[in-house]
């Protein structure tokens, strides 16, 4: 019997070679797409999966409920106070550090290493990496306790049996007290040397408002994570609170609405490179990958609608065959068995080219990611083959029933093409597949004029020809470093003007604090800075002055802000250099002398902060967090230029370091990148579920046009022009592109507009769109319809008018 069906199967597709060959092409393509979407969303959750220990580790986040907004951060007696009052936590880690490099020395070389990390002395409790050499007790105990990894230890000693060794940075020393293996498997935390921030942390231990520090917790077995979340904000924060709150003059609940946080967030370790709201190793973006996924998906189930479609619609080629077999009792069960057997043929072929396809595609998907995926993991195939089983289920056992349920004595009669059930089924299945199709453009005309939006809009600042060298030696005194160096750098000949700034657009680093004004606070970001720093940046002055050089006050307690932080305190323009702000940073009063244009730092697609501008030299602390030198290049030679920078630099300034440098404006554009992959995700998708979705209509409509050329014929001989016939035969499909397109609208509105929700920067939803998606799905549809349809105007009419 099985034999038998097979025989029978093969047949079909020979005779309906062009439906077979659309059904594994559009199969074929939705499931490499879900295969490469699923082994994405795999990778991006394999994140510290090899950890031992991370079914109890959590990292911290805070939560400031007032504003929806999280942090990362935590200060170090808010850690030790955990320990010590919640029965739960059982130990922290703390992170000062990360993605830091020296030039270090041993008894064999001095070299540079870098992807340093600085972490407290429990760091080995949470990460228990294989030991190679040393010992982990008291491994970062002390400043001048230091572990390398296996990597770092060959990079300096050429072994890695180097525990008890001495490696000097800055003239300070260190004794390596254990070597590590990183481990193979995806994770965020691979450092090659780690130390302790011993003496940072020994100064910031009663210092509650200083949030400096990332933090892992690790916890006791079976914690209820949303309580542990409610005693946070008991013992810790009201407990902060209540220290500081007297100082203040306001009570604890109101210290925690103007300088919070008011709540906290624990994710499991596991999580965080996908899930985490903040992380100290960078935010996760789920959303998006359920966005990816959603699609992948729906393109696998266009694929399964045309398989109905077809199957169908080709119900009349079938139905005597039906008829016969029912008549010589063939059960109905019997007949559902047949009909999903030849679709899982189908999508069994269609799965093994998909694998292939996929395959093929891995490395360029990989570029694109910057990712090293393998089809190595089980689970892929795994997940995939039931995608090729729910295809089956669906998309076979739909048009199985449908066909099972003929009445053996009607389709022997013929009488089987005139039941409306088949035309309403497939009608209204194609009405879904053009809904999606019509979803997919109006989406993916929105992306593009999000993107481009984004990136044509004035960023407030010209970062053009601005050449950025951070500083990688590490210096007792940076701001003496920048102020030597700024006066040769200008000789260069190609260097046109030179400033430094804190708030680099682009680079990700910022630091803030609470600003203060009466009995209201807000957060602004620091912007030390050199005095010509704005106008280096050519950012506008919309009131006041400038910075000056020759005023003393500018050097000490005077400071400019932008639009966002008047703003922020309700003030006007005026009303601003009238008050007088205490920032966290400092005790004593800052006056407002000017107010810059807002510009953009961080990131296209989130609000501008409120920034305030002040000399480096203001605050004792901030000139030692001097880091870069910038440089505006005249524009007549700048590889040349960048040439002679690079040489001075490495000669005269940081010999033995890595030149770290890059023009701020390419920087910057970096932070379009994730949107411009999107967009063109978006835009491949979109051309794939057209094609899956035009090639079923053209296949569809070909059946269904190949069933009425007996009414062609008919009317033809009656005088039909070539016209009428053409338009009469895409009518119907027209009519279901327009009602199809209707039903789309609102969905996509709703969809859409709450994905521009996450723009802070967005446009107003277009109309175009919504018009376009019409007008090209009409005439996309008559144009593929109306080929069949002009063939069909050139029958032979003798050889369907002979038997009437």
């Amino acid at each position: 019997m099985l034999n038998n069906w097979l025989k029978i199967a093969f047949i079909n597709y020979k005779k309906n070679w062009l439906s077979t060959i659309i059904n594994l092409f559009g199969l074929t393509i939705g499931l490499t797409g879900f295969m490469l979407i699923l082994m994405h969303w795999n990778d991006e959750e394999s994140y510290e999966r090899w950890n031992p220990k991370k079914e109890n580790i959590y990292a911290f986040q805070t939560h400031n409920k007032a504003e929806n907004t999280y942090g990362n951060n935590i200060s170090v007696p808010m850690a030790e106070r955990a320990v010590k009052v919640i029965p739960e936590v059982k130990d922290f880690v703390l992170f000062n550090g990360s993605g830091m490099g020296y030039k270090m020395t041993t008894k064999v070389k001095t070299v540079y290493q870098g992807e340093g990390m600085s972490a407290s002395e429990s760091f080995f409790n949470f990460f228990p990496f294989r030991l190679v050499s040393g010992s982990y007790k008291d491994a970062l105990k002390g400043d001048k306790a230091m572990a390398l990894s296996t990597k770092a230890a060959k990079n300096l000693f050429g072994k890695t049996n180097v525990a008890g060794e001495t490696v000097k940075i800055n003239n300070k020393s260190f004794v390596v007290t254990a070597v590590y293996e990183l481990p193979e498997a995806n994770s965020q935390i691979k450092p090659d040397f780690i130390f302790s921030p011993y003496e940072q942390m020994k100064g910031d231990k009663e210092q509650w408002g200083n949030f400096n520090y990332g933090c892992f917790f690790l916890l006791k077995s079976g914690t209820d994570v949303e309580a542990l979340q409610q005693k946070f904000y008991d013992n810790i924060f009201l407990y902060r609170a209540k220290i500081s709150a007297q100082g203040a003059g306001v009570t604890p609940q109101k210290y925690l609405e103007l300088y919070g946080p008011t709540g906290s967030l624990f994710t499991p370790i596991d999580k965080i490179k996908l899930h985490a709201k903040a992380s100290w190793f960078g935010n996760g973006d789920f959303k998006t990958m359920m966005i990816l996924f959603t699609l992948s998906v729906l393109i696998v189930v266009l694929s399964a609608i045309n398989f109905i479609n077809l199957k169908t619609a080709q119900a009349s080629q079938r139905a005597k065959e039906i008829g016969v077999r029912k008549a010589i009792g063939s059960t109905k069960s019997n007949l559902v068995l047949q009909f999903l057997l030849e679709t899982f043929v189908i999508c069994l072929a269609s799965y093994l080219l998909s694998l292939a396809l996929t395959e093929l595609l891995l490395p360029s998907f990989n570029k694109f990611y910057n990712k090293e995926i393998v089809m190595n993991d089980w689970h892929i195939y795994f997940y995939s083959f039931l995608m090729v089983l729910a295809v089956t289920l669906i998309s076979g056992l739909i048009p199985a029933t449908y066909l099972a349920n003929f009445k053996a004595i009607e389709t022997l009669k013929g009488n089987f093409a005139r039941s409306k059930h088949g035309i309403w089924l497939r009608n209204g299945i194609l009405t879904l597949q053009l809904i999606i199709s019509s979803f997919f453009i109006i989406g993916g005309l929105i992306v593009n004029k999000q993107v481009k939006y984004m990136m044509d809009k004035d960023l407030g600042f010209s970062g053009k020809q601005v050449f950025l060298i951070n500083f990688s030696e590490n210096s007792d005194k940076p701001w003496l470093k920048y102020e030597r160096i700024k006066n040769e750098m200008r000789k260069i000949e190609g260097v046109a003007d030179v400033s430094y700034g804190e708030a680099v657009p682009g680079s990700g680093r910022f630091s803030n604090s609470n600003m203060d004004y009466m009995d209201k606070s807000i957060f602004a970001q620091h912007g030390s800075m050199d005095y010509n720093y704005l106008q280096f940046m050519d950012v506008k002055l919309k009131k006041g002055r400038w910075l000056n050089p020759d005023l003393a006050s500018d050097t000490i307690a005077n400071v400019l802000v932008n639009e966002a932080f008047v703003n922020k305190f309700g003030w006007t323009d005026d009303q601003a250099f009238k008050n007088e702000v205490r920032p966290g940073f400092d005790n004593k009063p800052y006056h407002i002398v000017g107010i810059v244009k807002d510009f953009n730092i961080l990131n296209p697609r989130r609000a501008i902060e409120p920034i305030v501008f002040f000399h480096y030299r203001e605050t004792d602390w901030k000139r030692y967090n001097v880091y870069n030198i910038q440089l505006k290049i005249k524009p007549d030679d700048i590889d040349g230029t960048v040439k002679r920078i690079k040489s001075y630099w490495q000669k005269n300034v940081e010999p033995g370091y890595p030149f770290d440098s890059y023009f701020i404006d390419k920087k910057f554009a970096e932070s379009f990148v994730k949107y411009q992959k999107q967009q063109t995700l978006f835009t491949i998708l979109n051309a794939m579920v057209l094609m899956v979705a035009l090639l079923g209509l053209f296949a569809l409509s070909s059946l269904m046009i190949e069933q009425k050329l007996k009414d062609v014929a008919i009317r033809k001989t009656l005088g039909a022009s070539d016209g009428n016939l053409i338009f009469g035969l895409t009518k119907q499909f027209l009519w279901i592109t327009f009602i199809a397109v209707l039903i789309s609208i609102p969905i996509s509105y709703y969809l859409m507009n709450e994905w521009l929700k996450d723009f802070d920067y967005r446009i107003d939803m277009p109309v175009f769109p919504f018009v376009l998606s019409l007008i090209s799905l009409l005439i996309l549809t008559f144009a593929v319809v109306s080929i069949k349809a002009y063939q069909a105007t050139k029958v032979n009419l003798v050889k369907y008018l002979k038997y009437e």
